[in-house]
């Protein structure tokens, strides 16, 4: 099957009745976790940005908190999957500022994880090339902006 574009699909939804849209929708939730979570995000969260913010933070700590610290290595696999999870989250929400702040957030949070990073390269080459992300991205912000999570970035002291 070919798989059509996004034009060709919104020339089709348009001749859609609002009934049909709305069960194509259900359908389209039922088939894969992400679609309902955007479902979710879009009908739910996203005229409270702030509030889906601080769920996103709440869930990356308790992300954190269930890591199992046997061995460096699977502390590696649970923090590139929390970070996989943040950065679907920021999909979700294509929103500059939220991106920023969750990536912020995501980067404190790892920089005062303990068994501390600093022990192991590949922790703090994750950790690196965030804050170098987030530092590219605030760029992109308004001014005060800027002004407010350069602050939050100098703070973390994570590279110069």
């Amino acid at each position: 099957m070919k798989t059509a574009s996004a034009r060709e699909l919104k020339n089709e939804l348009a001749h859609r009745s609002e009934e049909e849209l709305i069960e194509l929708c259900l359908r389209l939730s039922r088939f894969k976790k992400e679609n309902k979570e955007l479902l979710t995000y879009l009908l739910f969260e996203s005229t409270h940005e702030e509030g889906y913010i601080e769920s996103i933070k709440s869930e990356v700590d308790d992300q954190f908190e269930i890591i199992n610290t046997d061995s460096y290595h699977y502390i590696k696999k649970s923090i590139r999957k929390i970070l996989r999870s943040v950065k679907k989250y920021i999909r979700y929400s294509k929103n500059k500022e939220t991106e920023v702040e969750l990536l912020l957030y995501f980067c404190k949070v790892l920089k005062n994880y303990t068994p501390y990073i600093q022990n192991n390269s590949v922790l703090q080459t994750i950790l690196y090339r965030e804050v170098s992300s987030v530092k590219k991205k605030v760029k992109l912000l308004h001014e005060d902006l800027q002004y407010d999570y350069e602050l939050e970035l100098e703070s973390l002291d994570v590279m110069n």
